[in-house]
Parts: structure tokens; sequence; C-alpha cells
């Protein structure tokens, strides 16, 4: 009887292959007398409560208070946040979480006194401040905060909305511990019949199986899972777009999605024309779609069989260290100092590399002004899913760690409209890599190429449709209707019928897929994955074709931080997403891809 595999424990996991977090605490201790200090400290806020209009002096040393203070909490939360996402079982742990939120809230209501306080200065003693000399490092975040002056309220308005800020993560926290901590997947057999424990981590791996058997399994297991609780799941999703709705009238925005979008300045009709694009070419979609069915040999295809490699018998392993000097080697044409940062990061501390049971779900780059930009992954090495991811997460990690280095803590952030432009970007060199280290090899170029193809199907084409669908539910919810399971359900299928036609069959289980998704919690967000692959493909071929000048550009633009609207920063680095051009590039290029594809299909069987 073959062996369970079974997932392990993190104790289990040895301390080589966790992340290093001593750059940010010595350990709980240390973290538990911050907390305390900052406590205390944050009742300073006090003492500037009404008082920033009497002197430039007092009002930039309000500013440097709050950003200090800012900094300081920043990196408790980080600590708390990093710890429970180890083991979403862990109960000291998300103790900690949760007392960290609830002192930067507490910070939120005490501080909540200056947005309105800085809109309501005089125009010409705004303008005295910003001019000034000494405040130039502030102006552009200053210009922000007054640019916020029609959807800001009253200081005591103010207040009351960040003493509500708990509350209105309530949706989110419920989805997030449901999924990651609660949610029990049954047991399946594997290719070699062994009885293994699916999971967020290996469920992809499962769809990539070449035994059609293993991956409906797998499919079928997997969204029982949400099944049983689609109507709780529903009414999170529910409340978390009521939330939107809530936050968008009470600050006077036309929609949630304009609320959403003004942060970056981005205009709507970006969004809209993304949607445009997708939908007016779907046809290389449906190419595609209709030779991997031939290809597999399948009567009808599934959305189980969209994962599969197409050239099935090119196994694929490749160690974490492997992963690592490929992502290295790939990365070559942005230099010397990019690429042995990046080695040393990713042998060193900044990466917590496997799976334990337990541990929060997918992959991510996170940190703060004072720490590595660290990495949760859950790398598996029999699938090159988890070498892209690496990549990936890398590609934000060193957007994390230019920008840190180049600019001050107020404006070290960027925009996650531009954060998957350096991911991403990542991502294309590496499959540019691979193509040419197998350009002999017609059977490996296709399985490169078609892991390429499928990656661009799920960042563009369906990023596209999940995008969409938060645009209508939170038009629907705008309009007052009834945003009940069944109208999800509904809304999502048929947002599939139209983006995959009849390329596919529609289970009736995948229509729950809208209910899986932990984005669509931070709303309008994923829409920022089809831009951004958009927008990295067009620069990865300037870096690769014109050398030393796209790549300082594109440097460049990884060090600018917050300092400049996302749209401008990548006009910077030399693409103008205000234009639909740079989408249906994109698809032009996934159309050229297709169209290899097949031709290096055809030479496996001419060999």
């Amino acid at each position: 009887m073959p062996d369970k595999i079974r997932i392990p424990e993190r104790s289990e996991i040895p301390e080589a292959h966790r992340w290093d977090l001593s750059p940010l605490y010595a350990g709980d201790d240390e973290w538990e007398r911050h907390c305390a200090e900052l406590e205390k400290r944050m009742e300073g806020y006090a003492a500037y409560r009404g008082r920033l209009g009497e002197s430039l002096a007092l009002f930039k040393k309000a500013l440097e208070f709050d950003l200090a203070l800012s900094r300081e909490l920043e990196r408790l939360y980080t600590y708390a946040h990093l710890k429970s996402d180890e083991d979403k079982t862990n109960q000291r742990y998300m103790g900690l979480y949760g007392r960290a939120m609830n002192l930067y809230n507490r910070a939120s209501e005490l501080s909540s006194f200056m947005t309105p306080e800085i809109q309501a200065l005089p125009e010409d003693r705004a303008k005295a401040y910003m001019d000034d000399p000494s405040m130039k490092d502030y102006r552009f975040m200053l210009e922000k905060i007054l640019r916020y002056k029609p959807h800001t309220l009253s200081a005591e308005m103010e207040e009351l909305l960040a003493m509500g800020g708990e509350l209105a993560q309530a949706p989110s926290q419920f989805f997030g511990q449901l999924d990651n901590a609660d949610l029990r997947f049954e047991s399946i057999k594997d290719a070699e019949g062994r009885e293994v424990e699916l999971s967020h981590g290996n469920f992809i791996s499962f769809l990539m199986s070449p035994s059609r058997e293993v991956r409906r399994n797998a499919f079928e297991a997997y969204y029982r899972a949400y099944e049983a609780h689609r109507h709780s799941i529903a009414t999170a999703f529910a409340y978390s777009v009521k939330k939107d709705r809530f936050y968008a009238r009470a600050r006077k925005f036309d929609s949630c999605r304009g609320s959403a979008l003004f942060s970056d300045n981005v205009a709507e009709e970006v969004y809209d024309n993304l949607i445009s694009a997708v939908r007016k070419n779907g046809a290389p979609l449906f190419k595609y779609l209709a030779f991997r069915r031939k290809a597999l040999g399948l009567s009808d295809l599934h959305f189980y069989d969209t994962y599969v490699p197409i050239v099935t018998d090119v196994p694929f392993r490749m160690s974490y260290e492997e992963a690592v000097q490929t992502c290295v080697e790939a990365l070559a044409p942005l230099g010397e100092d990019y690429t042995s940062t990046l080695r040393d990061g990713l042998l060193g501390g900044w990466v917590d590399r496997y799976e334990n049971r337990g541990k929060r779900s997918g992959a991510y780059s996170s940190g703060c002004y004072d720490s590595p930009p660290y990495i949760l992954m859950n790398y598996r090495d029999d699938t090159i899913n988890s070498l892209y991811t690496l990549i990936h997460e890398a590609g934000h990690s060193m957007h994390s760690h230019y920008s840190a280095k180049a600019q001050p803590y107020h404006y070290h952030e960027y925009t996650i409209f531009v954060a998957e432009v350096a991911s991403t970007f990542n991502e294309a060199l590496l499959s540019r890599y691979l193509l040419e280290k197998y350009k002999g090899d017609a059977r490996m170029r296709a399985y490169i190429l078609n892991r390429e193809i499928d990656d661009i199907r799920g960042t563009l084409f369906r990023q596209t449709m999940f995008a969409e669908f938060e645009k209508i539910a939170h038009e629907l919810v705008e309009k007052n209707d009834p945003l009940t399971l069944e109208t999800l359900l509904a809304v999502y299928r048929g947002l599939l019928e139209d983006y995959f036609g009849d390329s596919i069959v529609i289970d009736e289980a995948l229509s729950l897929e809208c209910l899986r998704i932990p984005h669509f919690y931070s709303a309008f967000y994923v829409y920022k994955y089809a831009t951004g692959i958009s927008a990295a493909l067009a620069l990865a071929e300037k870096v690769l074709a014109e050398g030393g000048p796209a790549r300082e550009r594109y440097l460049r633009f990884l060090s600018l931080g917050g300092t400049m609207f996302p749209i401008d920063e990548l006009v910077e680095a030399g693409v103008d997403m205000r234009s639909p051009e740079p989408v249906t590039n994109a698809i032009r290029h996934f159309e050229r891809l297709v169209d290899e594809l097949i031709e290096a299909y055809g030479a496996i069987g001419k060999a």
C-alpha cells in the first residue's frame, strides 16, 4: 500500500528554509516592549491637533512625528503579520497580529485630524508651506493630500471613519481564516496511487497531472470544499462590496471603482479600455484552446484540462537552489548589482520556502522600510509554476529594495499598479531565457512556450474577466440590487461563457471559482495584473532589444517609489498605459506565441 504524503508541521521545517525575521525583532519579547512603547508615543498626536496652521516649523514637526511613528508601526505590523502567516492556526501569533492591527487603527484614529487640517489650510498658507525650500521633500506628498480635499470629511467624521477601520476588515478576515485555517480538503489518489491530502499549495500540481482522472478528481474535491461553505462565503463577499459602497459614498465619490482608482490617478477609461480590448480580441485565446484540446487528444476541454502541459513527457524537477540560479541567469540583462543582490537575498534570509500545515497559501513579497523585502513561498520542485512564482515575487522584492534604497520613508512605497509590472517583467525575461536555452530542443521549447502562453492566458485574459466580475458586482450593489449567492454564480458563469466561448466545457462547479479569489476583498485590484503584464511585456522587449539605455530607464523606474503617479512612472520607463495599445500588443504577442507553439509541436512529430 503506497504511503500517504503528509504536509509537515511548522516545527518540522529546517530553520535554513525559513525567513530570518531578526532584522525586525530579536524575538517576541522585543516586539512586546516596542508595542508598549508605541502605545505611549502615539499619544503625542494631541500636541499637534488643531495647530497645523500656526507655523511652518510646527507643521513640519507634526509631519515628522507622524512619519516616524508610522515607520515604527509598520515594523511592528510586519513582524506580526509574517509570523501569523507561518501558521494560521497558531493563536499566539494571531493574537500579535490582532494587537498590531488594533494599534494601527488606534494611531489612525489619533492622527485622523491631520489630513482635514492640512486641507483646511488657507490656499495662500498651503502654497507658502509647499514652496518653502525646507519642504521640498514633502511637496508631492502634500499635493496628493490636497487632491483629496473634495473627498475628505470634517476631523470629527474622519475620526469616526477611522474608528470603523477594524470592523471594515471583517469580511476579509473571515474569508482569510476560513480559507487558510478552517477549510478542509479531501485526500485523493495521485498518478502513482498514493493518498495525498489536497491543499491550496498542491492543487495546481494536481491539475498539471498527465492523468485526466487525477485532474478531474482534484478539481471536484477542491470545489466540494467551497460548495460546503458557499452561502457563508457569498455573504462575506457581499458585505465586502457593501463596505466599499459605504466608503465611496461617505467620501463623495460617484462609484466604488472611481474611489478605488482615485489614489493612483488612473482614469476609469483605462479599466474600460482593458476590458474592451480583451473582449474584442478573444480569437487568439479560442485558437489556443482548440489546439490544446486537439494536442491532448480530447473530445472536449474542461477547466481542469487547461493546466496540464501539452507536452506531457517532459518531466520538470528543479530544487529551490537550482531555481535561484536560474532566476539569476535569466535576469542577467538587468546587471550585476541586481542579480548579486537578488542571489544573496534568496539564499539568505528573505524567503520562507516550503509549505507547512496552516501556512498561508500562495505567495507574496512583503516587508517594511527597515526590513529585507521578505518572500512567502510554498515552493514545490515538481512544477515550473514554482519557478515562475519565485521570479515573480523576486520582482516585487527587488522593486522594494531599489525604492527603499533611493527614497526616504515617505516615498519608498510604490503602488500595486506598477508593482505588477516589476514582477511580470521578471517572468517575461525568464521565458526569453528558457526559450533561448532550449532553442535546439523542440520538445522543451514547446513546453516553455506552452507555459508562457498559459501564464499570459491566466494573467491577461482571466484577470480581466475577474476585473469585469468585480465591476458588475459593485454596480449591482450601487443599484441596491441584492448580491445573493445565486446572482454571483449566474454573473460569473455568464462571464466564463463570454470569455471562453465554446472552447471549454463550463462545469457547474467552476462557477464557484468567484468565491475563492482572495483579491476580491481588495476591490479593483486584479485589473492591475492585466495592465501590469501588458506593460511588462513591452518593457522586457525594450530591455532585450536596446540593452543599456532601456535597462537604465527600467532600473530608474524601480527606484522611483511613490514620487510620481504610477501612469507617469511607466511613461518614464517607456510605456503609456493610457492607450489601449499595450494591451492589444500583448494579445498580438500571445498570438505569435501560439503560432510558435503549434510550429514547435509539429516539429516534435517530425523528429
